[in-house]
């Protein structure tokens, strides 16, 4: 849900989800809409456009609503109140919260993990830049934080705060648990939430809108390592020239399938512990599959990260009497 969403931007992200799951290896395939709005309107508003939505899908059998920009588990619960195909549910309904326990975050840290030893530097002492300290921005510090990175820059969509020497991760969620901005923190200095690309970093996470990065802005950005939390969140090429000057990037439908695999194991009814172990095991395999064949075929991460996802969705499709499946123009 945004203001400014467009249809060009709902058919890469559904794109982006189908490759998503065809990377994790689930037995779904892939998709996305958007709702045009304000996502601080007033909450029986924001009712009222959710369960309109989830009324007007009721018969798309094969679109199962989740969670993304804008929305959380209250509002999947509004769609579970008017249909049945719906995950990350409040725990009072039976559901993983999947922000609250941060399942993107939890994979976000595990493709650090493999990331880092091929950009030859260590995790522990790592300064990481979070740009969008939503649900998957401050869980991912906060799993990192527990391996020794330092969080140094944090931006949300009203300001952005820096503190070279380190910035408390519980006080500052603490604060936006509250419903306040980032730059309420004290012990830092204030910026603009576009200056937030001019902190110097180790690593640097997207986690907020698509296309935040590109050829406006992609030369100001200093940093050995962007790992993508957000979905399209860097342009085509802006990728192709941070990978020119040595910056190593994650793509979004590797490093934040977290989400996704949690929602779809719940689905299907695993526990919570379940999917946690499985978000683990299958984002640092496919990190690993991705980055190798970067290295051993001198290709761009995204360029083998594709090549997986399209591998694995012609297989799965090819178990089915119609199938078809087309590669369209245009960067995902």
């Amino acid at each position: 849900m945004a203001e400014d969403v467009s249809t060009e931007e709902c058919f890469r992200l559904a794109r982006a989800m189908t490759y998503k799951n065809a990377a994790a290896g689930l037995p779904h395939g892939g998709g996305k809409v958007v709702l045009y709005g304000d996502p601080k309107m007033p909450k029986p508003e924001k009712a009222r456009l959710i369960r309109a939505l989830a009324c007007a899908l009721r018969n798309d059998e094969d679109y199962i609503f989740a969670p993304d920009m804008g929305t959380d588990e209250e509002c999947m619960a509004w769609v579970r109140d008017e249909i049945s195909r719906v995950v990350a549910l409040p725990r009072e309904i039976g559901g993983i919260p999947l922000d609250e326990i941060g399942a993107t975050g939890w994979g976000l840290r595990h493709a650090v993990e493999v990331a880092v030893r091929y950009a030859h530097f260590d995790l522990a002492g790592a300064r990481v830049v979070i740009q969008g300290f939503g649900a998957v921005g401050r869980n991912a510090a906060r799993f990192l934080g527990e391996q020794g990175a330092v969080l140094v820059a944090a931006a949300d969509s009203v300001g952005a705060i820096h503190n070279p020497d380190g910035i408390d991760v519980a006080t500052l969620t603490e604060i936006k648990g509250q419903g306040r901005p980032v730059t309420d923190y004290s012990d830092a200095t204030r910026l603009t939430s576009e200056a937030i690309i001019d902190v110097e970093c180790d690593i640097w996470i997207p986690a907020a809108r698509p296309d935040v990065v590109n050829e406006s802005n992609m030369h100001r950005l200093h940093t050995r390592l962007v790992v993508e939390g957000a979905n399209i969140p860097l342009t085509q090429s802006a990728e192709e020239f941070l990978h020119a000057q040595g910056v190593l990037c994650i793509p979004d439908f590797i490093a934040n399938a977290g989400g996704v695999i949690c929602a779809a194991m719940e689905y299907h009814g695993a526990s919570q512990a379940s999917a946690m172990e499985t978000i683990a095991e299958k984002v640092h395999r496919n990190t690993e599959q991705v980055l190798a064949t970067m290295r051993n075929e001198q290709v761009l991460p995204r360029t083998a990260a594709v090549a997986l996802a399209e591998q694995r969705v012609r297989r799965a499709m090819s178990f089915r009497r119609w199938s078809t499946f087309s590669t369209a123009p245009g960067w995902v």
